[in-house]
């Protein structure tokens, strides 16, 4: 069982992911696709069966093999070690472009923006996912105050997860502007009452038994850890019915744990 699929925050990004393959995908499969930090290749199943062909990636080398193993089944998917700031792909490889929460990651997340809007083609769509600076204080109480007073943060809360920075949605909006990318859809992806519902306990676990749980590479590996399957757990339909009620009341408010984006490739410059 994909035990991250009753995790609020986690169905969340994957709700948002699945909803736009279908939207965007619905007259019929994407050609070539990317999943520009797959990690344990919990998104790839949903994701091949939107496209004819579809290359997942990551920097870490254990996640990769992992995810081999996982998604041996697809024939129609391919696993590369890259790194998100200097990508080997070509120029114009791709019809979609997906992103769940690696921003926050590489560094130079303006970098990685400009390289999305290279591998990307004219007309190409890209999902794009981050944990947002702007986050409720349910939350994250403590690195909220902390915020307020000094630069300090703890490694809990928001900046779990091996977050050392969090994404400004306004920033990463000029950085695709000034990639060719205009914004296609913006959502809030969880708001004061799951935030509430995942303070702390979350990255703790992580911590304690998520193989990678910093998401960087060469990260000891762990004796006691949980990974995925592909199998979805019944009891995901009430994690969704949960998130419904969230984003009714707080879609529209300047804090959520997350943002997702769908953004699309001009076709010239000038648009």
């Amino acid at each position: 069982m994909n035990y991250k699929l009753l995790f609020p925050t986690y169905r969340n990004r994957w709700l948002f992911v699945k909803e736009n393959l279908e939207k965007y995908g619905a007259d019929g499969k994407f050609a070539e696709a990317l999943n520009l930090g797959t990690g344990e290749g919990d998104y790839d199943p949903m994701i091949a069966e939107r496209t004819e062909t579809l290359t997942a990636c990551d920097i870490n080398e254990n996640d990769l093999k992992f995810a081999r193993a996982l998604n041996a089944h697809l024939p129609n998917l391919t696993y590369r070690k890259e790194d998100a700031l200097n990508l080997t792909f070509a120029d114009n490889s791709f019809d979609l472009l997906i992103s769940v929460d690696v921003m926050e990651h590489v560094g130079k997340p303006r970098r990685m923006t400009a390289e999305i809007g290279r591998v990307l083609r004219p007309g190409g769509l890209a999902f794009i996912t981050f944990p947002q600076l702007f986050f409720p204080w349910t939350y994250d109480p403590i690195n909220r105050i902390l915020g307020k007073y000094s630069d300090k943060k703890i490694s809990q809360g928001a900046y779990a997860f091996g977050h050392e920075y969090l994404i400004n949605g306004e920033e990463f909006k000029q950085w695709a502007a000034e990639n060719n990318l205009e914004i296609v859809a913006e959502k809030n992806l969880s708001g004061y009452l799951v935030a509430a519902s995942e303070v702390y306990w979350t990255g703790i676990i992580q911590s304690i038994f998520k193989e990678n749980a910093g998401n960087i590479s060469g990260e000891k590996e762990k004796k006691m850890k949980l990974r995925p399957s592909t199998k979805e757990p019944a009891l995901a339909a009430l994690t969704d019915a949960f998130i419904k009620t969230d984003y009714a009341l707080f879609k529209n408010r300047k804090h959520s744990v997350g943002k997702g984006f769908v953004v699309r490739k001009r076709w010239t410059v000038d648009g």
